[in-house]
């Protein structure tokens, strides 16, 4: 399957905190820098960010 077939899902806040949670749960109740779950957060502020501004 190519990206262009693929349909796009916009990260929302309350998955990538659940990504975060459990990327913590898993670490020590820590989350690096440039991990997954720091891009899905800032994915996540960045939809957010945009949806505000197309209402």
């Amino acid at each position: 399957m190519s990206k262009s077939s693929a349909k796009s899902t916009p990260m929302t806040s309350q998955a990538a905190a659940r990504i975060q949670s459990s990327t913590a749960k898993s670490n020590g109740g820590q989350v690096a820098a440039g991990s997954f779950a720091a891009r899905a957060q800032s994915a996540a502020a960045t939809n957010q960010g945009s949806a505000k501004g197309s209402k």
